[in-house]
């Protein structure tokens, strides 16, 4: 206990004291590893089903809308535990910290499992509601009961990420992730081919993984300075609770509107058949992957705000963001240029033996590389107004681009453009939130620090 009193002390000193850009940038490289791992298995994911044919892809697509949302409501508990964790951190506060990232973990188990049942008695209206054809309904069904069984370890990954990254050990977050995303991949094409399991190995291999990640993750969470998660300490509270939905509202309200705006966008493609919801569907993967490092990058820079907001250095805070925002805003112009001029055999990769899927997925990577160069910065506004718990702009801000501005573009340029209005929605809606996001975050780097 001594020794780990200590290193909590020193990470305190280190997250206060060293240069902004040299630590977000040490604390980023695990961060952004972890998230491009994930990105890449779900890219791998789609790899190999894609092998199987085009309703298997559209069927990862439909139950991408699930993901998105059973994603939101752990990082709801994950971000806000761990927001008012860095800042209890921040305090040297450790008994409060602790108390808080058991009742985060604990409270999302018992939320996946009851939500898993659900899903696994309503299993096919809740696949109908989420966009599936009849065509697509038998694949969906055998890789969304894997996932369902996998849901409350699948959410407790998502939030222990986030309470130990928050902490500053995202080292051990990486390590957690990288064994459940290494086993993935491994067992994909065994599963898929070798067992000839074809989609439903899919399912079965990405809930096991996950619940070998969330074992090791929860083994890994009291080292290195990190505060211990104990069953004892699950100590709920309605002002616990509050306290969360006062930092995790944001990421609620982001994650859920993506699952909304996936919904949508697989109800209106579908309009334009099967091949089109596979194509957004491959697109939709990429993207997480090219979204994956710079998200990476913001959440290296979280715990330095965390912490030195709590401290009240508020000039480190600015600094911090300043820095993150020119290297995320590089980042995403470097990859929004490859990614026009690879479009097409990027998306190839997965759908070689469908034509049409690889055209029409082309077409929509293709437009939303456009406007690609200008999400560095809203992700960057969005998890500064978060973390300094402005929940107001930052739970609209969160909205901005998913919500408020995607779903009225997909409807929109569908009735004025058809099918070329669905595939610019997204670009027109990353603009739309950049200029939204530019006084948010410039009234908040202004007025920090002042009553």
């Amino acid at each position: 206990m001594h020794n780990n009193t200590e290193a909590q002390h020193a990470k305190f000193v280190k997250l206060t004291t060293q240069p902004v850009g040299r630590l977000v940038t040490s604390l980023a490289v695990p961060a952004m590893v972890s998230m491009l791992v994930m990105g890449f298995y779900n890219i791998v994911d789609t790899f190999f089903v894609g092998q199987i044919n085009t309703q298997s892809v559209a069927a990862l697509g439909i139950v991408f809308s699930y993901m998105s949302i059973v994603q939101s409501i752990a990082f709801f508990f994950g971000q806000g535990a761990g927001n008012y964790i860095s800042r209890r951190l921040g305090h040297e506060d450790t008994h409060n910290a602790s108390i808080m990232a058991s009742v985060g973990l604990v409270t999302t188990w018992l939320t996946g499992a009851a939500i898993a049942i659900v899903g696994l008695l309503f299993m096919e209206p809740v696949l109908r509601f989420f966009g599936s054809t009849a065509t697509i309904m038998p694949y969906a069904c055998d890789y969304f009961t894997y996932i369902l069984l996998g849901t409350p370890f699948i959410m407790s990954c998502f939030t222990l990420n986030n309470l130990m990254r928050h902490q500053g050990n995202a080292v051990l977050s990486m390590i957690g992730i990288m064994s459940g995303a290494v086993l993935n991949v491994i067992l994909d094409p065994i599963l898929i081919f070798g067992f000839n399991l074809g989609v439903k190995g899919a399912g079965m291999a990405t809930a096991f993984s996950q619940v070998v990640a969330f074992t090791l993750m929860l083994m890994l969470s009291g080292q290195r300075g990190g505060v211990a998660i104990r069953l004892s300490q699950f100590k709920p509270s309605a002002q616990r609770y509050r306290d969360i939905a006062a930092g995790g509202l944001p990421s609620l309200a982001r994650q859920s509107a993506m699952g909304i705006a996936a919904l949508i966008l697989n109800h209106v493609a579908g309009i334009y058949g099967d091949s089109a919801i596979a194509s957004f569907s491959v697109v939709s993967r990429i993207t997480i992957l090219a979204n994956a490092a710079m998200i990476g990058y913001g959440q290296g820079f979280q715990p330095v705000c965390g912490f030195n907001y709590g401290a009240g250095k508020f000039d480190r805070v600015r600094a911090a963001f300043i820095h993150s925002c020119k290297v995320s805003t590089i980042y995403c112009t470097i990859l929004a240029i490859a990614g026009w001029i690879f479009a097409k055999p990027l998306v190839g990769l997965f759908v070689a033996s469908d034509p049409e899927v690889s055209r029409i997925g082309a077409e929509v990577l293709r437009f939303q590389c456009l406007a690609f160069p200008l999400t560095g910065y809203v992700v960057m506004v969005n998890m500064f107004l978060q973390n300094i718990r402005r929940t107001v702009p930052a739970t609209i801000m969160a909205m901005a681009r998913q919500g408020i501005f995607l779903i009225p573009a997909i409807f929109i340029g569908n009735l004025a453009l058809g099918f070329v209005g669905v595939e610019i929605s997204q670009a027109v809606a990353d603009a739309a939130s950049f200029l939204l996001a530019i006084p948010l975050g410039l009234h908040a780097l202004n007025s920090l620090g002042k009553k």
